[in-house]
């Protein structure tokens, strides 16, 4: 059937303005919580006027489709325990960003609107790194449009440190990427400066621990991705192996610094510490706290191991489980593999891991090996930051997992093996 002539028009005419909306979102997901908000609203609302068409999206592709099922399954939970219905809808829409993969697929539909939505977030990247430097060398004073724990010790700016410095790695793997494909000396020496800023402000300014860990992943996924390429080519394309060269000395780099850098260095020997003087229950400092958390939910979830306590279930749930004991409560248990099996058990973990997997899966049929890379460091990245934060609720680090997963799988060409 048809799609009625107005009912066309309308949908030609609205597709650009939200493409926009979309790249924006690039912009504003390290910056400010209220302009995405405001973005996914204008989205949501247009793509109401081609919800058959975002329905196949979601229907048809396979990344798109496991987010979704992801999703579902939260919203099913939602219905399942004792929570009040009104906690538990305030806790699946912190997750509503999976419903946003199949939208983004669908309206990042060209690989111009792919690559402004890829440079718009780069440019946001851009703007951080420079206040950062800005605040960290005593500058620019501290104002109140900061984050509140910005200090010059800790020029985290519009974000916590923890999601700068995860968003701040991602962009050093992202820049790497771009000076790999880069055509002119200029544009290369951008993208290596842009890079090497990067990895010095996400190793000794910024003091975001899983971002040293993510940082450190994606440098070796991009060194082993360039260099393995180029051998398989027998180095026909030297920028694949000059790459991973630029890769294996700033990994050097970062080595040695680590073993000069009072800052960097005594943020690891402090992880260390912590973890050697935790004792169950009684976790006070950041990884004491943690461990707490990760022990008695992990027992919460052998409780409920099938279907969990049912989404927005986990603060009651913990608190009851800790009840009589010297652990402190939480809302979030800063892991969001626990986080899920908490609150769907084994049937919504899987669903997650089936999410990771089906990305890592259909990454390789990306048309461009830019796309291939970027997409499989994406997701280590974030089978990382789920390991120490509950990455998929949290608002930011979220809607970035759906937004760049929309920018590199919108291309995605399925042969018939695979429909």
């Amino acid at each position: 059937m048809r799609t009625p002539f107005k009912l066309a028009q309308l949908q030609r005419l609205i597709l650009s303005p939200l493409q926009w909306c979309v790249i924006l979102i690039g912009l504003s997901v390290p910056i400010s919580v209220a302009f995405d908000n405001l973005m996914l609203a204008l989205i949501l609302l247009g793509a109401l006027f081609s919800l058959r068409r975002v329905s196949l999206v979601a229907i048809t592709h396979p990344v798109a489709r496991a987010a979704i099922m992801l999703f579902v399954m939260l919203f099913v939970e939602m219905l399942y325990g004792s929570t009040p219905l009104k906690e538990a809808l305030a806790t699946l829409v912190k997750y509503i960003d999976l419903a946003f993969v199949p939208i983004f697929i669908f309206l990042l539909s060209n690989e111009r609107a792919q690559r402004n939505a890829r440079y718009a977030f780069m440019v946001a990247m851009a703007i951080t790194l420079l206040l950062s430097y800005l605040v960290g060398l005593k500058i620019l004073p501290i104002t109140t449009w900061m984050h509140i724990w910005t200090v010059p010790g800790n020029p985290a700016i519009f974000h916590s440190h923890i999601t700068q410095n995860n968003m701040m790695a991602f962009a050093v793997f992202l820049a790497l990427l771009e000076w790999r494909d880069a055509k002119t000396r200029v544009s290369k020496l951008a993208w290596a400066l842009f890079a090497t800023l990067a990895s010095i402000n996400v190793l000794f300014m910024v003091d975001g621990r899983t971002g040293h860990v993510i940082y450190a992943a994606l440098i070796a996924w991009f060194s082993w991705a360039s260099l393995s390429r180029a051998m398989r080519q027998r180095n026909k394309n030297w920028g694949w192996l000059q790459g991973a060269l630029i890769a294996l000395l700033l990994s050097v780099g970062a080595v040695g610094s680590y073993h000069n850098s009072s800052h960097l260095h005594e943020r690891v020997a402090e992880a260390i510490s912590e973890y050697q003087n935790w004792m169950p229950d009684h976790g006070s400092a950041s990884i004491g706290l943690r461990l707490d958390f990760y022990s008695n939910t992990l027992a919460l979830v052998k409780d409920n191991l099938l279907l969990g306590v049912g989404t927005g279930g986990f603060p009651a749930a913990f608190a009851l489980r800790i009840q009589g004991t010297d652990a402190q409560t939480t809302h979030n248990p800063h892991n969001e593999y626990l986080m899920i099996s908490a609150q769907t058990g084994m049937i919504g973990l899987g669903l997650m891991l089936f999410l990771f997997y089906t990305h890592w899966r259909y990454a390789p049929l990306l048309p461009s090996l830019f796309q291939q890379d970027a997409a499989r460091g994406l997701l280590i990245a974030y089978i990382i930051n789920c390991l120490f934060n509950s990455a998929l609720m949290d608002h930011s680090a979220g809607l970035f997992f759906a937004f760049m997963t929309g920018v590199l799988f919108s291309n995605l060409k399925l042969g018939s093996k695979h429909d």
